[in-house]
């Protein structure tokens, strides 16, 4: 008896389409029956107006809206199940829920791993409620990734495998989430975003995995209450001492970011060493330091990587009572750190500017970064303090390998120094009088920066773009 090889190559042929990108698999649908078949089953779904062509599209946004749901629909009718991955973000202003809940039941089978839905801005579907009964009858027992995106959620049960809970801006209450939480016991990263209906956030002592926690601008948060007795990571807006966040002494990350709260360096400095002796990776984000940073005895003895972000809100400029040199007290606080960023995003410089005839910087004697190895600062300017806390690293720091300036704080891309309008890479718009600073900034690297540097270190000094930072 001979056997067919058709099942066996139409085997092989699946296995080989369900890696490619969802847009390169439905390419090949086009070439032959067999592809297309196969692409109908592809187990990974990601659904976006890029990879549904819809990029540059010059339709109105609820027309746009039309034609996405269209498309979507017409893929997930004809798809025939086993989906692992389940992307959608949603573009344009046409919603129907009805539509949605369709593929979802289409999607959410025993088997998948992933869910990520993003709703549209701006088209009230927050009140779109994620229907929890797709994850019924052990539907979403596999999933382990559930990303929910301005809408509303409201579990009844939980998630065994669950291990990435990520919301934004979605409506779910304390004791909803609660309920879940205590249900899922294999999470390990709970992220919260925007998430105004909670007011007390309880983490039960069960989620022994648990090791990530990010709480951002949940506004009528009061409270959380952690018993998980493992987080080792904490990423929080505002001061820690606000909020109960389980036992401090095993925490090794820390993300402090508050667009709105002030002194949060000065916060970080003197009561870490406190409450969380135990820091490896640090990240401090302040709308303004009203302080300098405090000379104090004890340290952060593990300290690795230590990120700093000074942002004026628009403001015009931090106080000249501030003293960037002063940050030298906090570099001293961490005898292994090998890796130090400072941003300084201000639209005014009010700080003294040094000038032509300073011929001496000021030192602190006995200071010494051992480890230190690379150092970054954005929004480098010609300020006296800030000139001279980079000038005390340079002295200080044997091991320094590479240091960044960069006299703007932006994300533009350092290439021939000049970026491209539209691109990912633009630079951010700044007053005339920021770049004239700028300017400033890199005669100042220039004159007392550059013959600092040991020849064992590089130094990268970012260039301005031609066509945005010219003075004119």
């Amino acid at each position: 008896m001979t056997l067919s090889r058709k099942p066996f190559l139409d085997d092989i042929w699946h296995d080989i389409l369900s890696l490619l990108p969802l847009t390169d698999a439905a390419r090949a649908g086009c070439v032959s029956q067999t592809f297309r078949s196969s692409w109908r089953c592809h187990p990974h779904l990601t659904l976006n107006s890029e990879t549904l062509g819809l990029i540059g599209n010059a339709c109105r946004r609820e027309e746009l809206g039309r034609i996405f749901t269209n498309r979507v629909d017409h893929i997930m009718k004809r798809h025939s199940g086993g989906v692992k991955t389940f992307k959608l973000r949603y573009c344009g202003s046409f919603f129907d829920s009805s539509y949605l809940n369709r593929w979802l039941e289409i999607a959410v089978t025993p088997g998948i791993e992933e869910v990520i839905l993003s709703m549209p801005a701006g088209c009230n579907t927050v009140n779109y409620d994620f229907p929890c009964s797709v994850l019924l009858n052990g539907s979403g027992n596999s999933i382990r990734h559930l990303n929910l995106n301005r809408c509303a959620f409201h579990p009844t049960a939980g998630l065994g495998c669950l291990t990435r809970l990520q919301l934004y801006q979605v409506h779910i209450t304390g004791d909803e989430l609660g309920h879940l939480l205590s249900n899922s016991l294999a999470m390990e990263e709970l992220n919260l975003n925007r998430c105004d209906k909670i007011i007390c956030l309880k983490i039960p002592s069960l989620l022994h995995r648990l090791k990530c926690l990010t709480v951002f601008r949940c506004t009528a948060l009061e409270v959380i209450e952690n018993k998980a007795p493992n987080v080792c990571a904490v990423h929080i807006d505002g001061a820690l001492e606000k909020l109960a966040v389980g036992d401090l002494l095993q925490v090794k990350e820390l993300q402090m970011l508050h667009v709105d709260e002030s002194n949060l360096v000065h916060y970080a400095r003197s009561k870490l060493p406190f409450i969380m002796p135990n820091l490896e990776f640090l990240s401090v984000c302040s709308a303004e330091e009203m302080f300098s940073t405090p000379l104090l005895a004890v340290k952060l003895l593990y300290l690795k990587n230590l990120q700093i972000f000074l942002d004026d809100g628009q403001l015009g400029g931090f106080s000249p009572a501030y003293d960037y040199f002063s940050l030298a007290y906090f570099l001293d606080a961490c005898p292994v750190l090998e890796n130090f960023i400072l941003g300084v995003s201000q639209t005014r410089v009010k700080h003294e500017l040094i000038s032509a005839g300073d011929s001496s910087m000021r030192r602190i004697p006995g200071h010494q970064y051992c480890n230190m190895k690379n150092v970054s600062i954005m929004g480098f300017c010609s300020a006296k303090s800030m000139v001279g806390l980079t000038c005390h690293i340079l002295e200080n720091a044997t091991s320094l390998e590479c240091l960044m300036l960069d006299t703007v704080y932006d994300n533009r891309e350092d290439t021939d120094g000049c970026c491209v309008e539209g691109s990912p890479g633009e630079c951010r718009p700044i007053g005339r009088s920021m770049i004239m600073h700028a300017h400033k900034g890199l005669w100042a690297i220039e004159k007392y920066v550059v013959e600092k540097v040991p020849s064992t270190a590089k130094l990268n000094v970012k260039k301005l773009c031609s066509r945005c930072h010219k003075i004119t």
